[in-house]
Order: C-alpha cells, then structure tokens, then sequence
C-alpha cells in the first residue's frame, strides 16, 4: 500500500528527513521512532499529502478520502461543539449514518457527556481524544497517527490502545511515538529515523 525508496525532504538548505526506504503491505502497521529531530513529523506529514517529498519516490495507494491522519495540529474547529465537528466531518467524507457512527465514537473515547461543549472548553486530552474521532469517522483504509498519545491520560491511552489493537490487520497504521514499546507487539514493521 505504501512504498518509499530514498524518500528525502529538505526544505531549502536544511534537511528534515534523510533518505528513508520502506515498503509497507495493505493492512500493514509500521511503527516510526527516533529522537526529536529525526524526520517523523515529516515523514508522516510526506504520507498524508501535506508535503511532497525533495528526493527519492513515494507511493501512497490510497485516496485522499481514505486517509485519517492526526497530526500536531487536532484539525478540528474550536467554535464548534465536538459533535458539530463530527457532523461537519462525517458530511465531507460523505459517512452514511453518521450520527450514529459520531455518537458511537463519542461515547467509546468518553465524550459522549461532552458532546454539546464547544471544543474551545476542552482540555488538551479531550480535544486529542476528538481529534482521534474525527480521523476514525470515515473508517479510513489508511491511517497515519502523529504521536497520537499526546496530552492523553492513562484511560485516554489505554483507550487509544484497545482501539489500535481492534483495527490492527483491517487496516494500513503508520505511527510514530517516543513510547515504541507500547504499541510495538502490533507493529508488523519499524523504521528508525536518525
């Protein structure tokens, strides 16, 4: 599904991500680690379409509509309850049901009491944990997780984990952590960036 053969970014003179190959196969879990610094954020940012690589080939089999990607950034609307948001998503990514499908999501990250708070009032664990959502709204056939533990607490993280245990082998995961060990049994691959 995903084939990277010296994939380099480079941003005027200065390099954010060294020649990297890798090949990850349709339902693959590639786990990317290294030190701040490294190129994750990059690579990942390379995956998602957001930037386009300096060097090298990136293939990404994969539509766009087919992608949930949670990044640094929680892409969502602050002005915007958490379910006017799944709303708002579940409409562009054309999710039938999507009331339901919003609701279910709500109540398994725990938001479901939170659901009519505008997302300006939620903590940094609360707007990650929706952010989370979002990117699972649209059952996505590839998913690219930016350290997505950020800013969760342990039931937060454990929820992430039980959900990354249920869509591995259904679907293509990248994700990239400082706590490989945590998701490393599901990973069918890792690449280490220096």
């Amino acid at each position: 599904m995903i084939a990277g053969d010296a994939v380099e970014k480079r941003y005027g003179r200065k390099r954010a991500l060294r020649p990297v190959s890798f090949d990850v196969p349709e339902d693959g879990f590639l786990l990317v680690t290294g030190p701040n610094g490294s190129g994750k954020t990059t690579l990942l940012r390379l995956l998602a379409g957001l930037a386009v690589p300096t060097k090298g080939m990136l293939t990404v089999d994969s539509e766009r509509g087919e992608l949930g990607f949670v990044g640094h950034e929680p892409l969502l609307y602050s002005d915007l309850t958490a379910l006017e948001n799944l709303e708002l998503f579940g409409r562009l990514y054309r999710v039938p049901e999507r009331r339901e499908r919003s609701g279910m999501l709500l109540e398994r990250f725990g938001l479901w009491e939170a659901r009519a708070e505008r997302v300006s009032t939620f903590s940094r664990g609360m707007t990650q944990r929706l952010a989370l959502c979002r990117a699972l709204l649209h059952e996505p056939s590839l998913l690219v997780l930016d350290e997505p533990y950020t800013a969760l607490d342990a039931q937060g993280a454990e929820l992430l984990d039980h959900e990354l245990e249920a869509l591995t082998g259904t679907r293509t995961i990248v994700l990239s952590t400082h706590d490989p060990e945590r998701v490393a049994p599901l990973a069918t691959q890792r690449l280490v960036l220096a």
